[in-house]
C-alpha cells in the first residue's frame, strides 16, 4: 500500500464514522424474493426476516439471558412495528 492509498484509506473511514445511520433499515435480496429483511444498526446489530422470524446477529450478546431475552423481545416489535410504519408510508 502507498502512501497515498494509506492516506485515502484513512479519509474513507473518518468520513463512514461521521455517517449517521437509522435505527432500523429495509433490506432485500433478489435470491430470496418472499424474504423482508429489517437491518438493526445499534448494539446489537441484528438483521431479522420477519417472514420466518430468523435472526442473524451480528454482535455478541452476553449477559443475564432473562434480561436479554426481554431486550430481544422489544427489539423484534420495534422492527416489526418499522416495518408496518414503512409499508403504510409506501403506499400513502
Amino acid at each position: 500500500m502507498n502512501f497515498y492509498s494509506s492516506i485515502f484509506s484513512i479519509f474513507v473511514i473518518q468520513k463512514l464514522n461521521k455517517m449517521t445511520l437509522p435505527r432500523f433499515l429495509l433490506g432485500d435480496n433478489t435470491d430470496t424474493p418472499d424474504s423482508i429483511f429489517v437491518i438493526h444498526t445499534e448494539y446489537p446489530q441484528f438483521i431479522i426476516n420477519l417472514v420466518d422470524d430468523e435472526i442473524e446477529w451480528m454482535d455478541d450478546l452476553s449477559g443475564d439471558e432473562e434480561e436479554l431475552s426481554i431486550i430481544v423481545a422489544e427489539l423484534i416489535q420495534d422492527a416489526s412495528l418499522f416495518y408496518d410504519r414503512e409499508m403504510e408510508r409506501y403506499t400513502d
